[in-house]
């Protein structure tokens, strides 16, 4: 006699997105499947396609978890520089996320509860730009200046830049045994002022 796992009401959908969260931090985001998904839940196979429809749809809801935890992470910080450590501590603790929430061709970009998510983090990023030593007006509405938006995209690709880097294991030789969110803050000590 076989014995299933049995999820309240509710929890089979967190129990999916585990175990994707699961799969996609060892073996990447193309090894996903939803019958693997429900096997490793305890689930009947079509059971994840009722929350998620499709593989796309379970990678949608990944991505929208994923900017909702970035922008609750870049919400505390301080400042700029701080925005980017948060940003870098994200992805090296979220790095299932952090595969998934950049690749549209992943997900279903026009996705509402994504396209919120995308909002919530961004405005968190533009919080701390208008922090930077003489860049005003850094709404990212079409009244923030150009310059306020400019540095809101070279803050974001710096974090971005060294936090892929990072996780690619590509800052071995560089970072060496130092902390990445120390070697991160003197990145950012060097290319943007803040009042600190």
């Amino acid at each position: 006699m076989t014995t299933r796992r049995t999820y309240h009401h509710g929890d089979l959908r967190q129990a999916v997105l585990g175990a994707a969260l699961d799969v996609i931090a060892t073996d990447g985001p193309s090894a996903l499947s939803l019958r693997d998904l429900a096997r490793r839940a305890g689930v009947s196979h079509a059971a994840p396609a009722h929350h998620f429809k499709d593989r796309a749809g379970l990678l949608t809801a990944v991505a929208a978890e994923g900017f909702g935890l970035l922008a609750e992470a870049l919400g505390e910080a301080a400042d700029l520089r701080d925005a980017g450590v948060r940003y870098v501590r994200f992805a090296t603790e979220h790095p299932a996320h952090f595969q998934v929430m950049f690749r549209p061709d992943l997900h279903r970009p026009d996705d509402p509860e994504l396209l919120a998510a995308k909002e919530r983090a961004g405005d968190r990023l533009r919080e701390g730009v208008a922090g930077v030593a003489g860049v005003a007006g850094s709404s990212g509405s079409s009244g923030g200046t150009a310059d306020s938006r400019l540095a809101g995209v070279a803050a974001w690709s710096l974090a971005h830049g060294f936090a892929t880097l990072l996780l690619s294991h590509n800052l071995v030789g560089p970072v060496g045994d130092r902390d990445p969110e120390e070697v991160f803050r003197t990145l950012a000590g060097l290319l943007f002022a803040t009042d600190d």
